[in-house]
């Protein structure tokens, strides 16, 4: 795993000059010339990274959906977001990088402002590149015109730079979060056709007692099975039914514990390990807050 400390050190393995500001850069993605290194094969950085591009030519999927605005494509990547490059993947940016812009920021750059703790709330940080956010024409001007007030900021440092930047920063973020929220809806018809897959890939894994074998489905799994992060699976949902992915799940295994406990004669905790739980007790509480009665009192509503 090769480790890319600072934005000084990104420059370089870019081919770019050395960054005006040592915790803070914006560069224009036509100019990058990735050095051929094995450095690319997996690596990540240590700092924030916010990147527009435009123009996009080639269609852009979401999951196992195309998506339908090509305006501009927005990415965020996290410290330590472990990315990978090919030598053919390389040696094609050289040739067409398209347009746009990369904001890069160091944590270190957001010590002692709101925005050091605000930032671990944006789960687009840990979106999948392939759950990118895309803008339209309208959006995608708004976030170029922040781009280009932080670069002119940082070309004469004094005692006001950062904050000024900062709030840039915080402002640019506000904007992605309105605009994935515009995408949630914008896209409903795919993530209703998500929702329908989630549902089946649950009913499946109840009814074949994968419980059994596997315990109850983690929304890391369900995630990974329907080709998304647990983060954009969570916030879909929460667009969609008001609920997290943990609490969707939770929900449709209270669904085959309803079953069981009307139609069946096994034991409240037999009912439990066939649902994953390994203690009866955790199936019990769960249950209960769930439903507000205890497994037993809703096995009596049925006798």
């Amino acid at each position: 795993m090769h480790i890319v400390n600072s934005i000084s050190e990104f420059h370089q393995q870019l081919s770019l000059p050395e960054p005006l500001h040592p915790l803070v850069s914006v560069i224009d993605v036509s100019g990058i010339k990735p050095d051929e290194s094995e450095i690319w094969e997996q690596f990540f950085v240590n700092f924030y990274s916010v990147s527009l591009k435009r123009d996009v030519t080639a269609k852009v999927k979401y999951g196992q959906q195309y998506y339908d605005f090509n305006k501009g494509t927005m990415n965020f990547i996290a410290p330590k977001q472990i990315q990978s490059l090919t030598i053919p993947e390389i040696r094609k940016m050289k040739i067409e990088c398209g347009k746009g812009y990369m904001l890069m920021f160091h944590p270190d750059f957001l010590y002692k402002h709101p925005l050091a703790r605000a930032i671990k709330n944006y789960g687009f940080f840990s979106y999948s590149l392939n759950e990118a956010l895309h803008l339209s024409e309208k959006e995608e001007g708004n976030v170029v015109e922040i781009f280009k007030k932080i670069e002119q900021e940082y070309q004469h440092i004094d005692r006001h730079t950062q904050n000024i930047i900062l709030s840039q920063i915080d402002l640019l973020l506000q904007y992605s979060n309105r605009f994935y929220e515009r995408q949630f809806i914008t896209r409903k018809a795919v993530n209703n056709d998500l929702l329908t897959k989630m549902e089946q890939l649950l009913n499946d894994y109840f009814d074949k007692d994968e419980t059994l074998q596997s315990g109850l489905p983690t929304v890391e799994f369900v995630a990974s099975r329907l080709n998304v992060s647990p983060h954009y699976l969570s916030d879909m949902l929460r667009s969609l039914i008001g609920q997290s992915a943990k609490s969707y799940i939770h929900e449709k295994m209270i669904e085959k514990a309803k079953e069981y406990l009307s139609s069946t004669q096994l034991s409240v905790a037999e009912i439990a390990y066939q649902l994953g739980f390994e203690y009866p007790q955790s199936f019990n509480k769960l249950f209960k807050k769930k439903t507000e009665m205890s497994p037993l009192a809703f096995r009596a509503k049925f006798n």
